[in-house]
């Protein structure tokens, strides 16, 4: 190939340079501005805290001149996981945004930024790392902790000469049985939904196991099963001791009707975690409220634990032509006095990280309760995040054809390995 063909003219040169500058300004036009304004695009789901995102971002941009935050707020009964795949399918990707650990860290892995070096992740406390570590690098950054257990009203389980809080299986249907008799509905029962059976009380069945990442892999290789695994059976006990001193019709009753039955005093434990604070206190805030453990025997060293994980994460896209404003910001969000307020005050979160901590006036006693058994070391795992993708509807629909006795245990069993088998081989 002869050189002439590459030698350009001087004019046909610069109309070409002229070009290139204007394509990249083009490109970078969604991220800065003739000003030297850089934009960080955030896209998250939480909308219960995007009002105070809104404040926060305000006072971020007043000690941060060169930087504006465009926050998207994207959840309640839209499906964030879908929006935030067109997004990226439409080439408008964010900056920062949500994603939860475990498989969704597989799914996102090739467009997130490795965060290990980043000065906070020394203060993470460990139970919130894992979920977002693949080969020892971090790649996001827990947004919060969350737990959850039998919500109980202290006050009934007096008035019923209940003394002790119930840690084993036993314990609890004592516990029922008194609360029965002194005429409350000992457990409020919400299992019209599907997170409550598919994610928090088939949880309890994989976070009980020895090595629950170990038992997910048996199952997904056919070397275990459901049928045959003694947890799995000790925790379809603690679902039949529900229903048994449980409220009638449990199929029918939702979220609001399920909180609604127990902050008005109606019963007097349910499946929830601390997220349920807000609204029991809307409708009776005086009630003095603990968190028990959901044992599926009598071993109280198992039985005394919460199950408490990280709902969802910020991560960096490091495609990103902000990341360095980026990730400057969410270090902002976890070290700076305003950002760890807003952590605990304003988004009423229990912090995962070591040095924020959170007051009862921040967090209400169920956060306290779920952040106490968080330094205690005293919780077990989240896993609906490492089932196969779709999982999570199926669990519960088959815990429901079991609730409404249109299939034995075993059939349930069944059902749980076939869906399981189908899913994970798709």
């Amino acid at each position: 190939m002869k050189r002439g063909k590459h030698i350009r003219t001087g004019a046909a040169w610069a109309r070409l340079t002229t070009w290139v500058t204007l394509i990249a300004l083009l490109a970078g036009c969604g991220s800065g501005n003739s000003s030297g304004t850089k934009t960080v695009h955030i896209f998250q789901f939480k909308v219960e805290i995007s009002d105070a995102l809104k404040e926060m971002k305000a006072e971020y941009e007043k000690t941060h001149p060169g930087v504006k935050l465009d926050i998207q707020t994207v959840g309640g009964g839209s499906d964030y996981g879908a929006s935030l795949r067109a997004k990226f399918a439409a080439s408008k990707e964010p900056d920062i945004f949500n994603i939860g650990g475990y498989n969704e860290l597989e799914m996102w892995r090739e467009y997130l930024e490795d965060l290990s070096g980043e000065p906070w992740v020394k203060d993470v406390k460990d139970i919130a790392k894992e979920p977002m570590t693949k080969d020892g690098k971090l790649y996001g950054q827990p947004m919060n902790l969350e737990g959850y257990g039998f919500i109980y009203n202290k006050d009934l389980f007096k008035k019923a000469g209940i003394t002790e809080r119930p840690v084993t299986l036993s314990g609890l249907e004592e516990a029922a049985k008194k609360l029965k008799a002194a005429g409350v509905i000992p457990f409020a029962n919400g299992y019209q939904e599907n997170f409550v059976l598919g994610n928090h009380n088939i949880n309890v069945a994989f976070a009980d196991q020895k090595d629950p990442g170990a038992f997910i892999k048996g199952l997904t290789d056919q070397t275990g099963k459901f049928s045959s695994n003694k947890i799995v059976s000790e925790w379809s006990n603690l679902l039949d001791l529900t229903l048994k001193y449980g409220n009638p019709n449990p199929l029918t009753t939702d979220y609001n009707t399920q909180v609604t039955m127990f902050a008005s005093g109606k019963a007097a434990m349910m499946q929830q975690g601390n997220w349920t604070q807000v609204q029991i206190d809307g409708i009776n805030p005086k009630l003095d409220l603990g968190i028990l453990p959901m044992p599926i025997n009598d071993d109280p060293a198992l039985g005394d634990k919460l199950y408490v994980g990280v709902p969802n994460n910020w991560v960096v896209n490091k495609n990103s032509p902000v990341k360095k404003e980026a990730k400057e910001f969410l270090n902002w969000l976890v070290t700076s006095d305003t950002g760890k307020n807003y952590i605990t005050s304003r988004f009423k979160f229990i912090p995962a990280f070591k040095s924020i901590k959170g007051t009862d006036k921040d967090l209400g006693q169920l956060g306290m309760e779920v952040q106490k058994y968080t330094d205690a070391g005293k919780t077990l795992t989240w896993n609906w995040f490492r089932f196969p993708n779709g999982m999570s509807p199926e669990f519960a629909a088959a815990i429901q054809a079991y609730i409404g006795g249109k299939v034995t245990k075993e059939g349930m069993y069944d059902q749980f390995q076939q869906n399981w088998d189908n899913l994970s081989f798709r």
